[in-house]
């Protein structure tokens, strides 16, 4: 629930910054793609079923499931797939059962992107939005890019938020290099909404770093994620905070390509299979924090040169 401290600390700036519109209507569809998510929030107060957590006692390395666990290693019995294999298991005693977690309810996948999508035509239904789009006059077309700008924008902020700080300090760097990027091109209206932002990303994390008091959940991931790139679209600079959340997006790609069973992670998305496979969680955060900062730093550099 963390993440309606990010929304009144937008508010509150937008409060300060009246006169920019930008600023204003970027506040206005973080609060409401906010209060998707806190309904999403709400839901998963509730309990969906308690899973078992399994430690591998046997010599050699044990399948359960899709994972396959080394002697002492542990995890959660999540898919069918490892209950009908946990028992066989228990039986051979390969493997024993250590502790249970919470699982919370969650809304279903289709009502989430439904609700998105009502967060993207309230946009649309502005205005503000240009229908040049990356150097293209989309006329109509604009509309459907704009709903896939901020349903996958979501998607991409809310996948990679399962670390302490890790959506936060990707966003408030992305966020500060889309400011940088703005100021080059003179581009003033673009600045302060993406400061705002940064700024928001960055006082949060000052509480969601490892290890957190606080964190952000569905309220805070939709809210930072349809904000970026509504900043991203009405600062006509879309291209460039696509770039600079390259991270979170290929973290997409590779869970689609997994859930597509094209390729095979032990564990999804990718930061938790870095988890699983040996990373601590602050390194992990610090290596992708690290390359938004080393794409960002690429990006501001290449244009320079290029352009």
């Amino acid at each position: 629930m963390g993440g309606l401290a990010m929304l009144l600390g937008i508010l509150l700036i937008s409060c300060i910054l009246l006169n920019n519109k930008n600023l204003i209507l970027t506040a206005l569809i973080m609060i409401t793609a906010g209060i998707v998510g806190l309904f999403d929030d709400l839901i998963g107060l509730k309990i969906k079923e308690f899973q078992k957590v399994v430690r591998n006692i046997a010599s050699s390395p044990t399948t359960i499931g899709r994972l396959t666990l080394d002697p002492g290693m542990e995890a959660r019995v999540a898919t069918d797939k490892a209950k009908i294999d946990l028992e066989t298991l228990l039986e051979e005693k390969k493997i024993e059962v250590i502790g249970k977690v919470p699982i919370k309810k969650e809304v279903e996948e289709r009502e989430k992107i439904l609700a998105q999508i009502a967060v993207s035509v309230f946009l649309v239904i502005t205005g503000a939005v240009s229908s040049k789009v990356l150097g293209f006059q989309l006329g109509f077309f604009v509309i459907p890019v704009v709903v896939f700008g901020i349903v996958g924008s979501i998607n991409a902020v809310n996948l990679i938020d399962g670390m302490d700080g890790l959506a936060s300090g990707i966003l408030g760097i992305a966020s500060i290099f889309c400011a940088v990027f703005a100021m080059i091109n003179n581009n003033v209206t673009a600045v302060i909404p993406f400061i705002a932002i940064a700024g928001v990303s960055f006082g949060f994390l000052v509480f969601n770093r490892y290890p957190a008091s606080i964190i952000m959940g569905d309220t805070g991931s939709f809210a930072l994620g349809a904000g970026y790139i509504t900043a991203g679209f009405l600062g006509n600079i879309i291209y460039f905070a696509l770039v600079a959340l390259a991270i979170p997006i290929i973290s997409v790609i590779v869970s689609l390509l997994h859930r597509s069973h094209i390729i095979k992670l032990p564990v999804e998305p990718l930061h938790h299979t870095l988890h699983y496979r040996g990373l601590s969680e602050k390194k992990i955060v610090f290596l992708y924090w690290t390359l938004t900062l080393l794409i960002c730093l690429a990006a501001v550099f290449a244009y320079q040169i290029l352009w």
